[in-house]
């Protein structure tokens, strides 16, 4: 199939030139996609095309749009649209179409932790008999996330875990090694910032999401559970955190998903964790010095939040059909090798990195490793309200330096007021 979906590359790419623009290009594209979905479609179009709404970056599309799609039109006749729509935007568009039945979106992908709402309102279909569809080279928790109160509601398609990046030069020039549990985590961050006086070891501490998906992290490799917040892994993992927090690099307090990779590229931090899609342009970019690894392990285990995406179809869909055989045909060895190659995705399978070769190795055994210790963070319908519970306690024991105790059954009220209502 890949060299198929190469050929096509080829024979298609001047018709799919203009589909292939810029990020910018790109967005008006899919303002155009959804400004025509709510008009009047033909019976034509209605009946011959499957309109798919993805959050995706630039090169992403163009995977997409000059590969995967003709590929899989011409394997199945098809025709795929598809629909660039962000997340937040996702949950009140199909929430006015499932209710009108007058659908724009056929099948879409959500990001793993912000499944509640749409499960909660009943806007996705119950694809439990598709199950069997499911290759058994899946992640598991992949599947795991897709399900809820044993109705499989998504399929999944891509996941995603963080992985630690650092400059094997800075790490040699002191001698050292990346940090493989807590004590040699903390011992890393002091002799960084004693040897250059200030601190070179980075986590998001930005009191946002990318916040709390750290905190979980040390919560549960200490054994902790962070929906009750001051159980004994809870407290020894903010206590943690305490003690690491004035070695740290001052870009943590501003450290996202996006900067991340440019400090660790401009060499003002030397170990941070992040999720893997900037690996080629590091390569691109002439920082072959930045490795990756899984990770280090607390005091029970190692543990890394399960990210991603899974695919899922409006309640009421006259496409499910169709919409499935799209699910499968991403979930193929084939599509996800490719998806692996070219965009540097974790791939759903596997059995999907036999293609990879050369500077990626290394990157995509660490992805796998990764993969092996991750967990959901669990999808709850008090989700909203219950980050800024998360980031205040941050705030106010590892910023500031308050009682963790103290704090944390705060916290832990608060929270079992939300889980109560």
């Amino acid at each position: 199939m890949k060299k198929s979906i190469k050929l096509l590359f080829a024979a298609l790419l001047s018709v799919l030139l203009l589909a292939a623009c810029s990020s910018n290009e790109s967005t008006s594209s899919s303002e155009s996609e959804e400004s025509s979905s709510n008009s009047e479609e033909t019976k034509e179009d209605q009946s011959g095309t499957l309109r798919v709404a993805f959050g995706m970056g630039e090169s992403e599309w163009k995977v997409f749009e000059n590969e995967i799609i003709p590929a899989f039109e011409q394997e199945t006749g098809i025709k795929v649209s598809p629909i660039a729509i962000e997340s937040d935007n996702l949950i009140n568009k199909l929430t006015a179409e499932v209710d009108s039945g007058n659908f724009s979106v056929d099948m879409f992908a959500q990001d793993v932790n912000n499944l509640s709402a749409l499960v909660d309102r009943n806007l996705v279909e119950d694809l439990s008999d598709y199950k069997s569809e499911i290759p058994d080279t899946v992640i598991s928790g992949m599947v795991d996330v897709s399900t809820f109160e044993d109705q499989l509601l998504f399929m999944p398609y891509r996941p995603n875990v963080e992985v630690t990046f650092y400059n094997q030069k800075k790490f040699d020039k002191y001698g050292m090694k990346p940090p493989e549990n807590w004590d040699e985590l903390l011992q890393t961050a002091k002799t960084f910032k004693e040897e250059e006086g200030q601190g070179r070891v980075a986590m998001k501490a930005n009191l946002g999401g990318d916040n709390v998906l750290h905190m979980f992290d040390f919560i549960r490799q200490a054994g902790g559970d962070p929906y009750v917040l001051n159980d004994e892994g809870s407290i020894k993992a903010f206590t943690f955190m305490q003690k690491l927090y004035p070695y740290l690099a001052e870009q943590s307090s501003k450290a996202t998903w996006d900067t991340m990779n440019q400090y660790l590229e401009k060499d003002s931090v030397y170990l941070g964790q992040n999720w893997p899609f900037y690996i080629p342009q590091f390569h691109d970019h002439g920082k072959d010095e930045i490795k990756a690894y899984s990770g280090w392990s607390g005091p029970e285990k190692e543990s890394h939040t399960l990210g991603g995406e899974v695919i899922g179809i409006p309640k009421g869909s006259k496409k499910v059909d169709e919409a499935i055989q799209f699910a499968q045909f991403l979930m193929s060895k084939e599509v996800q090798e490719l998806l692996v190659s070219e965009l540097a995705w974790p791939s759903v399978r596997s059995d999907a990195y036999g293609s990879v070769q050369g500077y990626q190795k290394p990157y995509f055994e660490a992805i796998k490793n990764a993969l092996e210790h991750a967990e959901p963070r669990g999808n709850v319908p008090y989700w909203g309200d219950a980050e800024s519970i998360y980031t205040e306690a941050f705030q106010k024991i590892v910023v500031e330096g308050g009682n963790v105790e103290e704090n944390l059954n705060t916290a832990a009220e608060q929270l079992q007021k939300l889980q109560n209502q």
